[in-house]
């Protein structure tokens, strides 16, 4: 066995220890291991993992391994603070310095550092480039730097910060730490302009899938959304939710609603002053109000697990935003629901917006993403295709029992051949040269200025689709897009035919879709009433006695023991600490501080 051999084999061990003796679990996720070695070997990093995918554990590990400090660069600073009060909990020493801090606090977090007892850095990219930082990290021993919500530094993104292009520059001062970016949500445009900006060396590029099976997605049509919000609710209440709206009205309008019926729930959105909105989110993270209604101001950094359910009232500006709103349900790996209200005068409201920008590549750039969104909003193909397929990933499963598209088989697709030849014609006629719109007026015979300086009235396709709503083509388009019978021209939306198209069109293949209908208004939504089976009231004691211990701490819950612990408990009935330590994320600190409270509950409740 050579030295290589035996160093990886040894370090491979060493974080499979810390894995469970700090953090109380066995196994780790798929991509965590691989990218915990290649931060040790000190290889620059690109980590696109999902949200509740794992990434904090990819730079935790390695700075408890690392004999300097670890660097964490993040815009969130809720979730900065969080993450420090569960490191903290978990016995790991770690620090956060940003603008929310006192002068006392900044200084004494500084001292901690320059100690040399700091493992873990959290700061704000805009801290980080204060002289008094710099000077502090120059004079430490730097081994690892992470940048969190790396698709920030790309003009591509939905979250794009211009502050984050500054990052590079920490290279020249720190050439011997390793580079690690991740973020949740990254288009193959927006790693290339992650590992360009940051000047990645031979990134090892490592991208877990977008899939997450524990989320229900299910779309319907916006009819009297206060009333079908509240049916919704029935299903899950004293649990954690979020719900996106649009506007700061809406949010304050839905907020005295839910609480009329009696709903806890509180806003959350920019008009509110600060101290309002850290209270709210305070309440919310540490379970005194189970609902929280809010613009997208909310949730950046929430690293709550237990939320259940996340509803999107309106429609988002992009998938990514979607992708990630939902992705704060069910982190904890349980069952949860994401369920959005769809209405085609949401997507005007959205162009609004979007019509007000000046700068012409961001309004392209708004325009692509919102398309995007309405597919996925509009398709009956299973949810995962379009949401997934968006991030590059391939997602091929026949029937994924976890959406209301395959839930709801009902709603089969049917032979539309005829429709998609008649499309594929005009592509044909018009020498594949425009868009959808243009396609769809020649099709429906529109007298447009367009279609008239053309001469396109003059083809024998003209007007031979107009049995056909503008949207039901356009939905049909959509599917044929989707489908990969014709092929899209990603700058211009130019629509062409490819192979596919020609098999349509000699009749070898048929084209199966759907026509679109009216959405049902009644929500496919599963029952989850309660979490998974197990002791129902043995879980409620438990849960109590989490929220005092928590209470008495002043953090959140989770940092005590997440929903699944709990549930575990529930299933396993430990009866001593040999036992209880084999519970899920029960470690060797949680043992010696809580083992013996839990444990007696567990004992008192079958006595």
């Amino acid at each position: 066995m050579t030295n290589s051999t035996v160093l990886a084999t040894m370090k491979t061990k060493i974080i499979y220890q810390i894995l469970k003796s700090t953090f109380g679990y066995d196994t780790f996720r798929p991509l965590q291991e691989k990218c915990i070695l290649s931060v040790l070997d000190k290889k620059d990093t690109l980590l696109i993992m999902p949200t509740g995918g794992g990434k904090s554990l990819c730079y935790q590990i390695p700075a408890l391994i690392f004999s300097g400090l670890t660097v964490v660069i993040s815009p969130l600073i809720s979730l900065m603070k969080d993450q420090v009060s569960q490191l903290k909990e978990l016995g790991v020493e770690s620090e956060v310095i940003n603008s929310s801090l006192s002068n006392d606090e900044y200084n004494t977090n500084k001292m901690m550092v320059q100690s040399g007892q700091t493992k873990l850095l959290f700061v704000a990219p805009e801290t980080l480039f204060k002289p008094d930082i710099l000077e502090m990290l120059e004079q430490c021993k730097v081994d690892c730097i992470t940048i969190d919500e790396a698709h920030c530094i790309s003009e591509w993104g939905h979250d794009f910060r211009p502050d984050y292009r500054r990052i590079k520059d920490v290279r020249l001062l720190f050439p011997n730490a390793a580079f690690l970016a991740v973020t949740a949500t990254a288009t193959k445009r927006v790693r290339h302009d992650i590992i360009s900006n940051l000047m990645l060396k031979e990134p090892v590029e490592l991208t877990a899938s977008f899939n997450r099976d524990n989320l229900f997605y299910e779309v319907i049509k916006k009819n009297r959304p206060t009333d079908q919000t509240l049916d919704f609710l029935e299903k899950f209440k004293g649990q954690s939710g979020i719900i996106y709206c649009f506007s700061r009205k809406q949010v304050d309008s839905l907020t005295a609603d839910l609480n009329e019926y009696g709903f806890k729930a509180l806003p959350y959105h920019a008009g509110l002053t600060s101290e309002v909105r850290t209270k709210n989110q305070e309440l919310f993270i540490r379970d005194d109000v189970p609902i929280i209604v809010a613009t997208i101001a909310f949730g950046m950094g929430i690293n709550k697990p237990n939320v259940r359910f996340v509803i999107h009232y309106d429609l988002p500006k992009n998938i990514e935003s979607y992708y990630q709103e939902t992705g704060r349900a069910g982190r904890d790996g349980l069952q949860s629901q994401c369920l959005l209200f769809f209405n085609p005068g949401d997507i005007a409201k959205i162009r609004y917006f979007i019509d007000q920008k000046t700068d012409m590549l961001q309004q392209r750039v708004a325009i692509d993403h919102l398309n995007a969104m309405v597919d996925f909003a509009e398709s009956r193909m299973c949810r995962r295709v379009p949401l997934i397929t968006y991030f590059g990933e391939d997602y091929a499963v026949d029937n994924c029992g976890q959406c209301d598209n395959c839930v709801n088989i009902k709603e089969q697709t049917v032979d539309l051949t005829a429709e998609a030849i008649k499309f594929l014609q005009c592509i044909s006629e018009t020498e594949e040269m425009f868009g959808a719109v243009h396609l769809i007026n020649v099709l429906r015979g529109s007298q447009s200025e367009k279609v008239l300086n053309y001469n396109h009235n003059e083809c024998r396709i003209y007007g031979q689709g107009s049995v056909l709503s503008l949207r039901q083509w356009q939905n049909l388009v959509r599917q044929f897009i989707q489908q990969r019978v014709i092929d899209k021209e990603e700058k211009y939306g130019v629509l062409s035919l490819n192979k596919r198209s020609y098999e349509v069109l000699s009749g070898k293949l048929l084209f199966e879709g759907y026509l679109p209908e009216p959405d049902k208004v009644k929500s496919k939504s599963k029952n989850i009433s309660r979490i998974t089976n197990y002791e129902n009231s043995l879980f409620d004691e438990l849960r109590k006695k989490r929220k005092e211990l928590a209470d008495a701490k002043g953090v959140p819950p989770y940092v005590i023991f997440s929903d699944k612990s709990l549930v575990e408990m529930c299933q396993q009935l430990p009866k001593n600490k040999k036992e209880f330590i084999q519970v899920f994320g029960v470690g060797e600190q949680k043992l010696k501080k809580y083992g013996d409270v839990f444990l007696e509950i567990i004992k008192n409740y079958h006595n």
